[in-house]
C-alpha cells in the first residue's frame, strides 16, 4: 500500500515513490520553503548496519557526491538523518533512465553522440576529482526534462585514496556486461581506464540497440570480455565511430584510448561548435605574463574591530561552509608592503600568471590557460596593521576550486615562506588539544581570540576598544 504524504523535518513534503532497491526507496518531494521539486533517497539504517560494508559505502557515496558539481551529474543538495533513516536530498531528474529510451530501440547517431559527449564530459570531471564511478550503465544515466544526461548512483565509486600501494584498485564490482577486462581478472586496475571501457559499451548499446558482449554463461561472457571479442558492428554504424569504439573497447588498459584523445576524435567533435568546452586552448610556452601597469595606491588599514573579526575565534564561516571548500586563505607578514608585492610578482612570473594591481592593495593573478571551469583567477589583498606588519587575504575569484587549492598549497605557499609570519589558523590547530570537555567546546581559548601577530603597542583608541 502506498505511503501517504508526510513532511520531513518541517522542510520537505514527501510524495509518491519513484523507485525502490534493497536498502533504499526514492521518493518525489517538494521543498516547502522554496517550492522546488527534489528526489529524496530514504535509506533504512537498520538494514544498512546489518549488511557488511554498506555503511562505508554510503559514507563514500556522500563524500563523492559532495565533491562533484557538474551539469551532467545528479546533484546532492543535503543529507539528513533520524534515528532510523538517512535521507539523501537530490536533484529531481524527471526524464527517467536512458535505459528506458534504449529499450525501445537503437538511437540515431546524432542522439547517441550527444549523450556520449555528455557522459564523457561528466566522467572526465569525476576523474579530475580523483573519483572513479565503477558502475556506468544506461540504468545509472538519467535524462532531465530537456533531454540532458545526468550520471547517478555513486554507491560503487572509488576515491583516489582507495588505491593500494601499487596505485591500483582491487575491488571487483560493477555490472558484468559493462565491466572492463582488467576488473574481472582481479589483478588490480586503474578505475579511470575501467570507466572508459564502460563508456564504450554504453556507446555501442546506444548505436546498436544491444550489448557488444553477451552470453547466458557468465564464464563465457567473461572470456569474451577478457579478449575483447564483441559482436560485429551492425551495418548502420559508420566506419568513423567503429574505429573509435575499437580503440575504447581495447582489452589492454595500457593501450586503451584515454579521454583526452576521445575528446579530440573527429566523430566525437562532429557538429560541436563550442570547442573551448572540450579542449581548452593552449597558450604559447614562451608567452611572458603581462607586467603590472601601476603600483597600488594606499593600503587599507585594519583597526581593532577588523583584527578581531579576522581572528579564528570569531570566524563563523565554518557554520555555513565546509573547511575543504573554503576559497580564502590569510597570512601575516612582518615585512613592508613593497616586499610582499615583489614576492607575489616573482610567484606570478614563475607560474606564468598575469598580474594586475588595483587600488587599495588589491592584486589580481590570472592564468593563461582555460581549465574546466574557466581561467583560474586569484585575488590577493594586502591590509596594513602597522607599516611593517601586514595581513594578506588570498581567495579564488574565478576558475576551478580544486586547481586553486592545488596552486596555493603546492606553488604559492612554499614560494612565500621567506616573508610569511604565520598562516591563519595554524597555531590554533597546533595548540588545540585532541579532546575537550563538552562545556569548553562553546568557549574558544583566550589565545584564539586574536590572530597570530607579533606583540606591538596598540594605540590608545585601540586599547579602549579591546
Amino acid at each position: 500500500m502506498e505511503q501517504k504524504e508526510y513532511v520531513l523535518m518541517n522542510k520537505y513534503e514527501i510524495g509518491r515513490m519513484l523507485g525502490q532497491g534493497t536498502f533504499a526507496k526514492v521518493h518525489y518531494a517538494r521543498n516547502l520553503q522554496t517550492g522546488a521539486t527534489v528526489a529524496i533517497k530514504i535509506i533504512d539504517k537498520e538494514r544498512v548496519l546489518r549488511a557488511s560494508g554498506m555503511m562505508e559505502q554510503i559514507k563514500r557515496e556522500i563524500s563523492v557526491m559532495k565533491m562533484i558539481r557538474h551539469p551532467n551529474v545528479v546533484e546532492l543538495y543535503e543529507v539528513l538523518a533520524t534515528k532510523t533513516k538517512i535521507y539523501f536530498v537530490m536533484e529531481y531528474v524527471k526524464g527517467g533512465e536512458l535505459f528506458d529510451k534504449v529499450a525501445k530501440g537503437k538511437l540515431n547517431e546524432d542522439d547517441a553522440r550527444k549523450y556520449f559527449r555528455q557522459l564523457i564530459s561528466a566522467v572526465d570531471y569525476c576523474h579530475s576529482r580523483g573519483v572513479s564511478h565503477r558502475d556506468l550503465k544506461p540504468e545509472n544515466l538519467l535524462l532531465d526534462e530537456d533531454g540532458n544526461l545526468k550520471v547517478s548512483d555513486f554507491g560503487l565509486s572509488a576515491l583516489a585514496e582507495s588505491k593500494r600501494q601499487d596505485g591500483l584498485l582491487h575491488t571487483t564490482c560493477g555490472t558484468p556486461a559493462y565491466v572492463a577486462p582488467e576488473v574481472i581478472m582481479k589483478k588490480g586496475y586503474d578505475g579511470s581506464k575501467a570507466d572508459i571501457w564502460s563508456c564504450g559499451v554504453i556507446l555501442y548499446v546506444l548505436l546498436a540497440g544491444y550489448l557488444p558482449f553477451h552470453d547466458s554463461n557468465i564464464m563465457e561472457l567473461y572470456r569474451k570480455i577478457a579478449k575483447g571479442e564483441f559482436k560485429k558492428f551492425p551495418s548502420w554504424v559508420t566506419s568513423e565511430v567503429r574505429k573509435l569504439l575499437s580503440k575504447i573497447l581495447d582489452p589492454n588498459p595500457n593501450t586503451r584510448i584515454p579521454i583526452a584523445k576521445i575528446m579530440k576524435n573527429s566523430w566525437f567533435r562532429k557538429g560541436f561548435h563550442h570547442s573551448k568546452q572540450l579542449a581548452p586552448p593552449e597558450t604559447e610556452e614562451n608567452e611572458e605574463p603581462r607586467q603590472a601597469e601601476e603600483v597600488p595606491s594606499k593600503l587599507c588599514n585594519l583597526n581593532a574591530f577588523d583584527i578581531i573579526s579576522y581572528s579564528s575565534g570569531f570566524d563563523l564561516s565554518g557554520l555555513f561552509e565546509e573547511k575543504e571548500k573554503k576559497k580564502d586563505v590569510r597570512f601575516t607578514a612582518n615585512t613592508p608592503a613593497s616586499t610582499i608585492i615583489s614576492k607575489l610578482e616573482d610567484v606570478a612570473k614563475r607560474l606564468k600568471l598575469k598580474l594586475k594591481k588595483k587600488d587599495g592593495g588589491l592584486l589580481k593573478l590570472e592564468g593563461g590557460k582555460e581549465g574546466r571551469k574557466g581561467v583560474l583567477g586569484i585575488e590577493a589583498e594586502i591590509f596594513e596593521i602597522t607599516p611593517c606588519f601586514h595581513l594578506v587575504e588570498m581567495k579564488k575569484s574565478s576558475g576551478d576550486t580544486m586547481e586553486y587549492h592545488r596552486v596555493v598549497k603546492k606553488e604559492i605557499r612554499p614560494s612565500l615562506k621567506d616573508i610569511v609570519w604565520t598562516w591563519q589558523g595554524e597555531q590554533q590547530q597546533l595548540q588545540q588539544p585532541q579532546e575537550k570537555p563538552q562545556e569548553e567546546e562553546m568557549k574558544p581559548p583566550a589565545s584564539s581570540m586574536l590572530p597570530e601577530i607579533p606583540p606591538r603597542s596598540l594605540t590608545e583608541g585601540e586599547q579602549s576598544v579591546v
